[in-house]
């Protein structure tokens, strides 16, 4: 079951918002019914829907609908027409109490202005949730100080938000969020008003405490390069609809339209792409128990001076050259003690941006690695042209 589910979701700004919504199924475009009855198209129509413990990301450019939109799911802003679930469980047809409910045990939320209390400690700030739900003065604080270092904060307790940094203060907003327990985060630019620097660490952040805690993460932001580092899929917004999900290397190989092919132009590909991208199976693979006379004759085949080399249950063991594998045949000596062993290895996930080095040093082609399984190799030159991957794609489409 999808941890959210938002199925034709739309609100409409206005004094009479049902009018707006049926000109909007009419076909009539957020301009014009803006120009002819003054009311405000927020979201159009959004479908989607978040896997327990995704980082799904919402963005898009001021005025796409993007805060909009996080704010209906938990009803902070009342839906003009569509369905929202958690669980399967309808937040749309909740009454009061039951809002208040699901929001104090399944949903918390991380704002761009930090939102704390001035007047009380980062002890005390991290545990209001937990105090507004009448829990043990003695627990709360228990559960808030191990939040705090969690995010790196222990030490800091009985320090007030005015002597703490942004990034700091961000800190115990997430904290706070954090310790209420919630199987759902929603984050609306969190970072945003952070400086560059203090924002990758936080980004960094994030994505290590998911890895522990494993959240189901509705994050907003107006900044493709935090978007295609943070989410698991995106959802690009325009004008209040959401033009295309995906994830990273979805959107950016296959842009739906030239709106987003214009918007994903200028990435960094070497951040985004990685090794699974760009490398290919091995022309030819011995294994051990094949031997040296095998291993020379399937590199004379196709015409290859280096052979990997695995055991019978393709775990990856090194590269057989045919320089050591020629000696290995004079010198009556076993495959294996002629192997190098030191070829460069990385994981399908490696990002090309860290792959780049290693291409300048490496001898041989670079081994992909996983769970000590040989998945395929990366040459120099995969590396080099992955960078440029796209490129005629995004000229096809302008």
């Amino acid at each position: 079951m999808n941890k959210i589910e938002v199925k034709n979701l739309t609100k409409i700004f206005g004094s009479h918002p049902q009018q707006g919504l049926k000109r909007l199924k009419n076909g009539e475009s957020k301009d014009e019914i803006l120009d002819k009855t003054g009311m405000t198209v927020g979201v159009n129509q959004a479908n989607f829907s978040v896997k327990p413990g995704e980082i799904f990301v919402i963005m898009g450019l001021s005025g796409s609908g993007k805060s909009t939109l996080i704010r209906l799911i938990n009803r902070l802003i009342e839906p003009t027409d569509g369905e929202i679930s958690i669980d399967g469980e309808s937040i749309t047809r909740m009454d009061k109490n039951q809002l208040i409910e699901v929001r104090r045990k399944k949903l918390a939320m991380v704002f761009q202005k930090f939102g704390l209390l001035p007047h009380r400690t980062v002890l005390n700030n991290v545990a209001y949730g937990l105090e507004l739900q009448g829990t043990d003065k003695q627990e709360r604080e228990n559960l808030a100080a191990k939040t705090i270092e969690d995010v790196g904060l222990k030490g800091y307790e009985n320090s007030y938000p005015s002597e703490l940094s942004g990034g700091m203060q961000q800190r115990v907003g997430l904290a706070r969020a954090l310790t209420n327990d919630s199987d759902i985060l929603l984050m609306d630019e969190a970072f945003s008003a952070l400086d560059p620097i203090i924002r990758k660490e936080m980004q960094d952040e994030l994505i290590r405490l998911q890895s522990k805690l494993n959240k189901t993460v509705l994050f907003i932001t107006h900044d493709l390069d935090e978007a295609l580092k943070l989410g698991d899929r995106i959802a690009i917004m325009k004008d209040g609809q959401i033009v295309q999900i995906g994830t990273s290397e979805e959107i950016l190989e296959n842009p739906a339209n030239t709106y987003v092919s214009n918007f994903v132009r200028d990435v960094d590909r070497s951040k985004v792409l990685n090794a699974s991208h760009v490398m290919k199976k091995p022309e030819v693979l011995v294994t051990y128990k094949a031997g040296v006379r095998v291993a020379v004759r399937k590199m004379e085949e196709v015409g290859a001076s280096s052979i990997f080399v695995v055991d019978k249950d393709q775990n990856f063991k090194g590269l057989l050259t045919i320089d050591d594998a020629i000696r290995a045949h004079k010198e009556q000596l076993p495959m294996e003690d002629v192997l190098i062993d030191n070829v460069q290895v990385i994981t399908p996930d490696t990002l090309l941006n860290d792959m780049v080095g290693l291409a300048v040093e490496a001898k041989y082609p670079i081994a992909v690695v996983a769970d000590g399984k040989l998945c395929g190799i990366v040459s120099r030159v995969s590396i080099l042209s992955g960078l440029v991957l796209g490129k005629e794609r995004e000229e096809v489409m302008q």
